[in-house]
């Protein structure tokens, strides 16, 4: 599922500027990212929809999605986030979604394969919310997935969608008519909580369901220490600017699954993210973090990963690197 180092997309940043290792150059990127793939679009309500789908590629890196409700354009979604909850429509109407990667130079995919979906009807005068749903049961599926069953809170509820959530989170959502989904993605040997909310046409949310707590278990050749492995701190000084740059270099954590992004720390405060649109880089990966024209300042740095369940992990050791000698 990996392959090697590509350029990453900048989602924040502080003062300090964040350079590609083996970027560069006046070659403008002209190659679109590839189509989204997997949409589906589920009716949450009759005001909204869920939308889903997988993650696109990049010959550099997506930025970001685009949804389009038929030809017009309804959302921009950043490129850690496969879903989005489109409301403001109307009852009883149908509609179709689909989706564009973008890149930062401004390269948009091909649209997804489209998808249609019909919003139910709703009474003006429903201001009722469901009762929340009863029982919530789990089991982890696998080193890496969990399986959720409940059971319907009663006839008569109207409930057209179900919510699951993660920490306070939403991160899925399913068909009213269903009592069962699958959370994948999650990280071996961890503690999870989910809760779950009912749905009805007229977007009345239930209150949260008790938790249910789930442990996945470790598999085999699991690594519990979550930290980037191998971490490096170099420095070299620019012959084109005179700037000082830190050369950073680490090895993925040993987690089952991919890491989506990591975050650099700079003397104890949050610097950049890193996040790749398309698939995370196997082996080494090196990156390069603009430090100042000035000689003889320290910085110490550290970074750490975003996992598949989407928790960030343990920090690498902090190491401190000075910008050239100090001139007496």
């Amino acid at each position: 599922m990996r392959r090697t180092p590509t350029q990453v997309a900048l989602v924040t940043a502080t003062a300090l500027t964040l350079v590609a290792c083996g970027g560069g150059g006046d070659d403008k990127d002209s190659q679109p990212p590839s189509a989204p793939t997997g949409l589906s679009v589920q009716a949450g309500s009759a005001l909204s929809a869920h939308v889903m789908w997988e993650a696109a590629k990049d010959n550099v890196a997506v930025s970001g999605y685009v949804v389009y409700r038929g030809d017009t354009k309804v959302k921009d979604v950043p490129p850690e986030k496969l879903m989005i909850d489109i409301t403001d429509l109307k009852p009883s109407t149908a509609y179709s979604f689909s989706v564009r990667a973008k890149d930062a130079a401004g390269n948009l995919s091909p649209h997804s394969e489209e998808k249609p979906v019909t919003t139910p009807a709703v009474t003006a005068e429903d201001k009722e919310a469901p009762a929340k749903p009863k029982k919530l049961r789990g089991r982890h599926d696998g080193s890496k997935g969990a399986e959720l069953t409940w059971s319907a809170p009663g006839k008569g509820q109207g409930i057209t969608s179900y919510d699951i959530l993660q920490g306070g989170s939403k991160i899925h959502s399913v068909s009213g008519d269903v009592t069962t989904a699958k959370v994948t993605g999650l990280r071996p040997g961890t503690d999870y909580s989910f809760t779950l909310q009912a749905r009805d046409a007229a977007d009345n949310t239930s209150p949260t369901s008790a938790p249910v707590k789930i442990s996945t278990p470790k598999g085999p050749g699991d690594d519990p220490d979550t930290a980037p492995l191998s971490f490096e701190v170099a420095r070299h000084k620019s012959a084109e600017d005179g700037a000082y740059y830190l050369d950073l270099s680490w090895l993925p954590p040993k987690v089952d699954g991919e890491v989506p992004s990591y975050e650099i720390h700079l003397n104890g405060k949050l610097t950049t993210t890193l996040v790749w649109g398309n698939k995370a880089p196997v082996g080494k990966t090196t990156e390069s973090v603009f430090a100042g024209k000035k000689p003889g300042v320290s910085y110490k740095v550290k970074i750490r990963a975003k996992l598949p369940d989407g928790e960030w992990g343990s920090f690498s050791p902090e190491i401190t690197m000075v910008t050239g000698e100090a001139k007496s």
